[in-house]
């Protein structure tokens, strides 16, 4: 039985364990820092064997030389990219045991070019690949290639899986997604819930595939309200659904 902890780190980052409720064996998802997640994994009695990167950002991989210092573990990340310590790389379809649960590597890249999600029974770890009403930043792919990963490559999972992201962005990107989607209630709706969570110090993770698939322009390219509300800004074509994303990346670095 899959089981995971939320340990906040840095100033908005999430950190992961995923643990086998059955074995009580854990791993660490983007540690950033070591302490919070040794803690944690302590407080609940659980046995860190392991450290899985979805990229290679420093505020993803920097605590796992601290992290090694202190514990050693495996070290699990993508392959031919900078992973400090990495002892396995990961690549497309590759999966990981941890006690009796079984990970599959998924690659999305557009992010960075190295980015790849973890999927473990219901719940998809997705980095900075996918956020809740959001995407990450195409700081080495383009948007093509952020588009095929996230509407194609994870189109196959079920509205019911669980999305644990890398940041707290939620409400920022709900901002933004109310900004150029007007017309969507159910997207005014998650905002306002959301609103009122944050200042309670709640966290937004996880989402679901499906909540995403309603609420987050990123994933709604081929939505016509969408479109046009695009097009009514400066009279764009926007023809195809890579350009329908492109156009809301290129909002979303200046909003």
């Amino acid at each position: 039985m899959l089981e995971v902890e939320i340990v906040p780190v840095l100033s908005d980052n999430f950190c992961y364990l995923v643990i086998c409720g059955e074995t009580k064996r854990a791993a660490a998802i983007d540690p950033a820092q070591p302490e919070p997640v040794l803690a944690r994994a302590d407080q609940l009695g659980v046995e860190l064997v392991a450290i899985w990167n979805t990229h290679h950002h420093f505020d993803h991989t920097g605590g796992n030389e601290a992290l090694l210092a202190k514990k050693k573990v495996d070290v699990y990340g993508p392959a031919d990219s900078h992973i400090p310590g990495r002892t396995h790389d990961l690549d497309e379809g590759d999966t990981i045991e941890l006690g009796n649960l079984t990970a599959k590597v998924i690659a999305t890249p557009g992010h960075t070019l190295d980015g790849i999600c973890y999927h473990v029974e219901d719940a998809l770890f997705s980095g900075d690949a996918l956020f809740a009403a959001g995407c990450g930043r195409l700081f080495e792919g383009d948007a093509e290639m952020m588009y095929e990963s996230l509407n194609v490559t994870l189109a196959h999972l079920p509205d019911e899986t669980r999305l644990f992201f890398g940041h707290e962005y939620t409400e920022k990107n709900l901002g933004f997604a109310v900004d150029v989607d007007p017309e969507n209630a159910e997207l005014r709706a998650r905002f306002e819930r959301v609103k009122a969570q944050r200042p309670r110090g709640e966290h937004t993770t996880p989402s679901t595939l499906g909540v995403e698939r309603a609420t987050n322009p990123f994933l709604r390219c081929g939505d016509e309200a969408l479109r046009a509300a695009l097009r009514a800004r400066d009279g764009g074509k926007l023809d195809n659904n890579v350009a329908v994303f492109a156009k809301l990346r290129s909002l979303r670095d200046n909003w």
